[in-house]
């Protein structure tokens, strides 16, 4: 997939991470780049559970999952 495919996942990722992880978002520009850095992220993770995504919408699955996760520890320290 193209860098621009990527950072279009992406943002849409984090836009839909942030309606998810609700009370965790950080404006829509930040939900943004929090999209981009899960879709790294889910890129990491995914492939090393034995799970590899290889279409478009497998790969939104994978950007909205890290976003989450990112979203969650980023609360998570948040709190503290």
């Amino acid at each position: 997939m193209s860098f621009l495919g990527w950072l279009i996942i992406g943002a849409l990722a984090g836009w839909l991470a942030g309606k998810i992880v609700v009370g965790y978002g950080y404006g829509f520009v930040g939900n943004i780049v929090i999209g981009i850095l899960g879709a790294c992220i889910g890129g990491l993770i995914l492939p090393k559970l034995g799970i590899v995504p290889e279409s478009t919408g497998a790969n939104f699955v994978a950007a909205t999952l890290g976003a989450v996760i990112l979203l969650f520890l980023l609360g998570l320290l948040r709190q503290r």
